[in-house]
């Protein structure tokens, strides 16, 4: 993930606690295939967090994951709900990330 990302809090501390397909709050994930967000940020295999939370924003068909790497900041993964950018990663979502063991 680029940048330093957010204190502790910043996304966590809104609201956005709700799990998302098999994504459950404060369980360790891995990505185990490859995707890019819609920032054009690719996330490779082994990356792992823990994952926050989500929120949907119906307009813009934005699904953004809120995840932490260390356990102290927080990262916002955008994505967009349409076939022709994430939509496809979303949908076979257990494909991309599974729980880290």
């Amino acid at each position: 993930m680029i940048g330093p990302g957010a204190p502790k809090g910043t996304y966590s501390g809104r609201g956005v606690g709700h799990g998302f397909g098999h994504l459950v709050p404060g369980k360790r994930y891995r990505v185990v295939k490859a995707f890019t967000d819609f920032d054009r940020e690719e996330h490779p295999v082994g990356e792992e967090w823990t994952y926050v939370g989500t929120a949907f924003l119906p307009y813009d068909d934005g699904r953004s994951l809120f995840v932490s790497a260390d356990g102290e900041r927080e990262w916002h993964i955008r994505m967009q709900d349409r076939a022709e950018e994430q939509g496809p990663v979303l949908d076979r979502l257990r494909e991309y990330v599974v729980e880290a063991g």
